[in-house]
């Protein structure tokens, strides 16, 4: 077994549970992940809702890749509200995975697939060419290298189909942060847009191999093709996010 797989390597996270909500930790000084116990498929972090701005450029992806798993927001929302689109996720830590029924993630089914697995290496080795690449794979010490390398950020771009986009979560304060924003920059030819988070404490990287944001453009945020109303109730924060930060870019 590869060390990154061996769960001897890996911090087992644990869960909190409050009165309307339970939370993913691995310190109880940060959180992981989070869900409303009366509504487990929406988004409570407001990062997570960011990531998906995505449907403002690509509103029908064919096939969304995850590296990440945690607590299975992302990939619950996307399983709900997007129900033409398949959805892989890759998750190195055996102990998150451990606790996927806790966080009500949906069984694997035809459209829907968790496996365990370094995110690296399946970029690398490219088994799937997805439309959007969400990567938001924190472990206990933060952004690992293996996913922030500019290697990593190459082979990305490389597995996207043409007019597919990478979602990086960045950690805003991160001493590497804008070593980091520069690599995606660069591998995928400047082509990048950053929404910062209301408290500047992640920063979403939304990364084109194409056009989808070179034809974008600020203005009236209209709901995406297909999209429920109900899931875009939750992502208007988001869409304005995303709206502002194109205003800014067409703007300097």
């Amino acid at each position: 077994m590869p060390e990154t797989l061996d769960p001897s390597q890996h911090v087992k996270p644990f869960v909190y549970e409050g009165l309307t909500s339970k939370a993913l930790h691995f310190s109880i000084s940060e959180i992981q992940s989070r869900m409303d116990l009366r509504d487990p498929y929406a988004l409570n972090l407001e990062y997570t809702q960011t990531m998906m701005g995505f449907l403002l450029f690509l509103p029908q992806p064919r096939r969304i890749g995850m590296i990440g798993l945690g607590g299975g927001s992302l990939a619950k929302f996307c399983h709900r509200y997007l129900p033409q689109t398949f959805i892989q996720v890759v998750e190195i830590n055996p102990h998150v995975l451990a606790l996927r029924e806790h966080f009500h993630v949906p069984p694997d089914g035809e459209r829907f697939h968790v496996i365990h697995g370094d995110g690296a290496q399946v970029v690398r080795y490219r088994a799937t060419r997805p439309d959007v690449l969400m990567v938001d794979g924190f472990d206990s010490n933060g952004l690992p290298a293996r996913l922030s390398s500019q290697r990593f950020y190459d082979e990305c771009y490389e597995m996207l189909q043409p007019g597919g986009m990478m979602v990086a979560n960045l950690h805003y304060g991160h001493r590497q942060y804008p070593l980091h924003l520069d690599r995606i920059r660069r591998s995928f030819n400047g082509a990048v847009l950053v929404v910062d988070d209301s408290d500047l404490s992640n920063s979403i990287a939304f990364a084109s191999k194409g056009t989808p944001l070179e034809s974008a453009y600020a203005g009236v945020i209209h709901r995406p093709n297909g999209l429920d109303r109900a899931a875009c109730e939750q992502l208007l924060g988001a869409f304005a996010r995303v709206n502002r930060a194109l205003r800014d870019r067409d703007e300097a």
